[in-house]
């Protein structure tokens, strides 16, 4: 077994450094043990101590002032953590913990995923449960065992009951599969398995012909639709691969294996996860989701198919690390010191945790060698035409477009997934070098979860967009949701992706707007031509482009068509046609969000409606400084 003080000294000199060179080798299993244990002492410190105490074993969040009975998935942590050093105080903290959850249990079975009433999650809690008695049931007593045993009997019956795609979002099936297969492994209760593979065959026939997997968004007239990329990394995939592992159910594992091929392209060059267009990307950090576990699970799986998986792990392991407050905590994006006064909720640092604890046990190999991932290679544009979202990479910039067409057509604008960006708009933005220039959040902020949702009174969209404010409303493009995309490769080595559609409110309805974005990506700018065509409405339209301020970014207005923007990894100039008004930094104190926890500035154009004809339009450029 390897000492805590051992990895500290093999790992502290590299725990930070960037990725190795294409020669390299990454000792990847050390690399998770590391993060994992780091995160194992933070949880540790939160638990409440004391036998005689009645919480003793939950563990405290500062922040939401709740004993989240979902942060007792830490029980395989803290499991793995014991495994990996030897040391009794994580064995002490796995069976606290686990004789926490065991005394929340409701009569049924179930968890409720306090303060909330959901119990979809008591998926979660048992495979957590499990994998951990996996680990350590030699080290528990007969009455230890037996209660856990008990539990999770009761846990695995409910979940036999009730668990659907008409009962859950589409990621608690797909992680049940994986549960009920590993509760048939542990207790023989041969109904489990059958069970868990109904529900992988139903879960792999909600994929479309890329393999992305429709049901994370509103209900239709029973299962729900629509397909969230950060879910499917972080959750749907690794529980559809772990229960082909169990069973040895090899449509399933084809399925998994065909999907992640696609979905590797959404890892960027610094390893951020892409789910500035899914659905649920309400919750989107950037290294992944705040409520879903994490991709390494997953690509650590399949690591032995694809030397470009332990690569993308690492990458993104990487990333995660930036996002770890000096409290240990993890935050809820890059910036989350400089938009927030308190600390996060538990939330992402548990379900991380036990994202690493799979990733080190599903790892076949110490090492591995480094490969280049797609979006490292440059110069390539791909649509996703199952999506309507695209991407592009060129020598510096790489972007994402998006038009995903999803609509909630039962619940409306009351619909949490309908707030996401869409219409042509720019939702991912990267420089080489430099890292993130813009990046999504919501249209409109709102708390659908309370408990998981921030107060964030009066932020700003993030999102470049198009828009215009009168008496009936406020119109966008990012609520087109009917938007058609189209790619053209130029004969240059640039890019050209085209936009089409209607401003619109937030019911989807038409304001008397319409436009046609083209972007022009090459390795040295981008250029924006937008083109208004005013048929039923007049109203003054502004572009707003809001970029991310790292440390030291100034943004300044150098003339009436030109903008600097300096002090950061690198410098830009942001230049216009001089058709419209040039705006910057108008309510800039407003441009911050909760996810992913960044902070913006916006430069904006005011675009006066035609004195006559019926169209308008103005051009723009990013452009990188040498």
């Amino acid at each position: 077994m390897l000492t805590k003080r051992f990895l500290i000294l093999v790992l502290g000199g590299v725990m930070y450094l960037t990725v190795p060179g294409l020669s390299q080798s990454v000792q990847i299993k050390k690399e998770y043990a590391a993060t994992l244990l780091q995160l194992a002492d933070v949880l540790m410190a939160l638990q409440v101590d004391g036998e005689d105490h009645k919480d003793c074993g939950a563990l405290i969040c500062k922040n939401c002032n709740v004993l989240h009975t979902r942060a007792a998935e830490a029980v395989y942590p803290f499991a793995l953590s014991y495994k990996i050093t030897g040391e009794k105080r994580y064995l002490k903290a796995a069976q606290n913990t686990a004789s926490w959850l065991i005394r929340q249990q409701e009569t049924d079975g179930s968890w409720k995923e306090t303060p909330e009433e959901w119990t979809g999650t008591t998926t979660d809690q048992l495979l957590m449960l499990m994998l951990a008695h996996e680990v350590i049931s030699a080290e528990l007593t007969r009455q230890e065992n037996a209660l856990w045993l008990a539990s999770i009997h009761k846990a695995a019956d409910y979940l036999y009951k009730v668990m659907k795609p008409e009962f859950a979002s589409i990621n608690y099936v797909a992680t049940t599969t994986a549960t009920l297969a590993k509760a048939h492994q542990l207790t023989g209760t041969e109904r489990y398995r059958t069970r868990a593979t109904e529900l992988a065959h139903r879960t792999v026939s909600k994929m479309d012909e890329k393999g992305f997997i429709n049901g994370e968004g509103g209900r239709g007239l029973g299962a729900k639709l629509g397909i969230d990329l950060g879910y499917e990394m972080e959750m749907s995939l690794w529980g559809l691969g772990l229960y082909a592992k169990i069973t040895g159910d090899t449509l399933v594992n084809n399925r998994v294996r065909n999907s992640l091929r696609e979905h590797l392209y959404f890892i960027y060059p610094d390893g951020s996860l892409d789910n500035s267009w899914g659905i649920r990307s309400n919750k989107w950090t950037m290294y992944g989701g705040a409520t879903s576990d994490g991709c390494q699970a997953l690509l650590s799986m399949y690591a032995d198919e694809d030397k470009r998986y332990a690569s993308a792990s690492y990458k993104n392991l990487l990333f995660l690390r930036r996002n770890i407050l000096p409290s240990g905590l993890i935050g809820y994006g890059p910036q989350h010191s400089e938009v927030f006064k308190t600390q996060p909720c538990i939330y992402p640092t548990f379900t991380k945790a036990k994202n690493l604890a799979l990733a080190y046990q599903l790892e076949v190999k110490d090492s591995r060698p480094y490969a280049a991932l797609p979006s490292e290679s440059k110069g390539w544009i791909k649509h996703f035409s199952n999506l309507d979202v695209v991407q592009v990479r060129t020598k510096n910039f790489m972007a994402t477009v998006t038009g995903y067409r999803y609509k909630d057509q039962k619940a409306g604008a009351k619909s949490k997934y309908m707030f996401r960006p869409n219409g042509g708009a720019v939702s991912y933005l990267w420089v080489e070098g430099h890292g993130a220039l813009q990046a999504s959040s919501v249209t409109e902020y709102s708390r659908p979860e309370p408990m998981s949702f921030p107060e964030a009174p009066g932020v700003k969209c993030l999102t470049p967009q198009i828009s215009y404010g009168d008496s009936l409303g406020y119109f966008t493009n990012l609520f087109e949701f009917d938007a058609r995309l189209a790619t053209i490769t130029l004969k240059n080595g640039g890019f050209r992706v085209e936009a089409t559609g209607e401003l619109k409110n937030r019911d989807w309805i038409n304001g008397g707007v319409a436009y046609h974005i083209t972007y022009t990506f090459s390795d040295e700018f981008i250029e924006k031509k937008i083109d208004l065509t005013y048929h039923d409405a007049f109203p003054v339209v502004v572009i707003t482009e809001p970029f991310i301020m790292q440390p030291g970014m100034q943004v300044k207005k150098e003339s009436e068509s030109k903008v600097a923007i300096s002090g950061g990894k690198k410098e830009f100039v942001f230049t216009t046609d001089g058709s419209a008004k040039l705006v910057v930094g108008r309510d800039a104190a407003d441009y911050w969000t909760p996810y992913p926890a960044v902070r913006a500035f916006p430069v904006e154009m005011e675009i006066a409606p035609p004195g006559h004809g019926f169209t308008k339009s103005v051009t723009y450029r990013v452009v990188l400084k040498k």
